[in-house]
Order: structure tokens, then sequence, then C-alpha cells
């Protein structure tokens, strides 16, 4: 099969023909459909966060089943699935309290012991986040996908995977978004759209969308922007300040920057609470004036929307399909395998939210 594969931190990816091995009792064989370009990947791609290579990267993907292990009972060949890369076990502690997103148990790889699921002749190939979506199959556990109707569009179920998770998921999981309530959302990217989109499915009656891209924040008010700042002409947190009459009830931060989280922080009311969900690069640290805790402001993290994928993103499609979840704006490009490396230089500009990889 055909996949694009990172060999070296800073350099291109290669596209190159590799081979993934036979489900074993509990894999799962899904032929790739669509698979997006997530900013996450960029990460990885310059070594903000290390990881093995040569790996195959890509993380938000949908596809239709191929082959299942001799254990699985959740899905057979046809039916249509969504990945997720925070694959659970279902019992260890996070599992077992509910919080799934956070289970890093190692049974959802492969033993060492056994053959890696992806490799190119005698080299092993890594798989990225239990899953590898750049490529025309990925071999994964079964508790790294989900199972959904077949009148879901799979280019934009795969948007699904990662971004809509992640955004929409940190607003009404991690932040728990109130009716009625103010919300500030710092980068109008993928995951800030979905941000900006479960902030308005919450209820929230005033949602602020910052960026420094005019045409990001023109796609905001499609999502559910009720006002936009462009951060380039003012000051954002004096800005939503005056907005709200003191600031806002939860905040969001999109981007992944120290800056960014730092007035995440600073633009909420007494009692507010911001939520982190951009990947800050390793070795970052976050700087907060500590009296200001003493106003009861809350400062916290969410990994993946803090997510419970099985319930989570088949209500997503219903969304979607109803007409409240607004995934058709968030696809700038739909491009093949081989235009990666040009979707991946798109990231570092910040022009657009998706580029969607289509292997079919």
């Amino acid at each position: 099969m055909k996949a694009a594969v990172l060999r070296e931190i800073n350099t291109p990816l290669e596209i190159e023909d590799i081979q993934h091995g036979d489900p074993t009792p509990r894999e799962v064989l899904v032929r790739t459909v669509a698979a997006g370009v997530c900013h996450s990947d960029l990460h990885f791609q310059n070594g903000s966060y290390p990881y093995p290579l040569p790996a195959v990267l890509g993380h938000e993907s949908a596809g239709i089943v191929e082959a299942v292990g001799s254990d699985v009972t959740y899905v057979k060949p046809g039916d249509h699935v969504i990945t997720c890369l925070s694959a659970f076990c279902g019992h260890c502690e996070h599992c077992l309290t509910g919080h799934m997103s956070l289970c890093q148990e190692p049974e959802l790889q492969r033993p060492k012991d056994q053959p890696q699921r992806l490799s190119k002749g005698e080299e092993g190939i890594w798989q990225f986040l239990n899953l590898s979506s750049f490529a025309e199959y990925m071999l994964v556990h079964e508790h790294a996908i989900a199972k959904i109707r077949e009148d879901m569009p799979l280019d934009r179920a795969a948007l699904i995977g990662c971004a809509v998770t992640t955004g929409v998921g940190a607003v009404i999981h991690t932040a728990k978004v109130e009716p009625g309530s103010t919300v500030a959302i710092i980068g109008c990217g993928g995951v800030g759209l979905s941000a900006i989109n479960g902030a308005a499915i919450a209820g929230a009656a005033r949602i602020i969308a910052i960026d420094t891209i005019p045409n990001k924040l023109d796609l905001a008010r499609k999502f559910g922007a009720t006002d936009v700042i462009n951060a380039s002409d003012v000051d954002p947190i004096e800005t939503v300040r005056e907005l709200t009459g003191g600031g806002v009830h939860y905040s969001f931060e999109a981007i992944g920057l120290k800056k960014t989280a730092e007035q995440s922080f600073k633009m909420l009311q007494r009692g507010g609470t911001a939520t982190i969900i951009g990947m800050i690069p390793m070795g970052t640290h976050i700087e907060i004036h500590g009296p200001e805790f003493l106003q009861e402001r809350t400062l916290q993290g969410s990994n993946m929307g803090s997510n419970r994928f099985r319930v989570d993103m088949p209500r997503f499609v219903d969304f979607y399909l109803q007409g409240r979840l607004h995934l058709d704006d968030l696809i700038a490009s739909r491009i093949k395998l081989e235009d990666v490396n040009d979707a991946m230089t798109t990231l570092e500009t910040g022009e657009v939210a998706r580029s969607v990889i289509m292997f079919e």
C-alpha cells in the first residue's frame, strides 16, 4: 500500500510502498477513505514533540472495515468507521472512572515480541498514535474505532476523528459550558472553529472568536461566533473585557502558544475557566500571576475533548446530518496523498482550517 512516511525531522514526507500485517485477534484492518491533515501532524514533523522514526503520520480519518480479527465482534467487513487516536483499554482506572481519553495502556499496541503492524520489507515502520492514517490502509486495535451510520459522507466524518471531537468535546465535556454563558475562543483553525460550533450547540449567549486572519474570522461567524476580534489590530484581552463587562465565563486556547495560553487566563471574569486545547511545544512554561487564583479562576487542559468517542462520534454524525455541525465549511480542499506535503506547508501559514486527503 502507499503511505506518507516521515524519516527525518523537518523533512518532507516520502510517498512509499509499505506493507501492513494481518489482523491479530483484536485488530481491525480499515481501508482509509479520507484523512484530515491536522496541525498536530506538523508538531511531530518539525520535532516539537519527539516520536520514533520512521513513522507514517496521520490520525484524523474515516474508512471502511476490510477485515477483522477472530475476537472482534464490534464491527464487521463493510462497516463505516471513524478512527480515534485516544484508544481505550476499558479496564484501567482512567477508563473505569469515565476518563477514557487519558488511557495509556500498552496493550493497545502490539507486544515487542510480535512484528510491527507496519513494515517495509525487513524494516519496521512506527505506527503514529495508534493509527497512521496517511496510508491506504490502517491496521488498528478494535478500541481505536467508532462505528457510524453509512449515510454519513466519509470526508466529513474524518474531521470528527480529531478536530470536532477535540473542539466540541473541550466545550461540552472538559469545560461543561453552561447555556447563557459567555465564551472566548483564541484560534480559528479546525479545532477552534469546532469549539465555536460546540459553544453554539451548548447554548452560549455570546461567543467571541479571536484570530489574526480575516477570512478565518469570517468563517467563525458561520460556526456561531457572535463577535470577532482581530488580535493584530487590538489588545484581545482588553477588547474581550470591554465586550463582556469584565471578562468571559469560559475561554479556550486552540493554537498552542505560550502567549495565547496566558491571554486565555487573563480574559476570564472572576470564577471563570480557561481550557488549553492547543498543543503547546515541549519545554514551554506558562506564567500566571499568582494572586489571580484568589479570584477563583481555573486554568485546565483538555486531551482530545475528554471524549467518550464511541458515544460522542455517532452523536456528532447525527448533529451534522441535522445541520447543527458545520463540517462542510471546515474543508478547504480535497487532495491526493501525493499532495500531503503541500497541505503540511499551508498549516504553517494558518490560512486554511483543513485539507482532506481522499483515497478514492
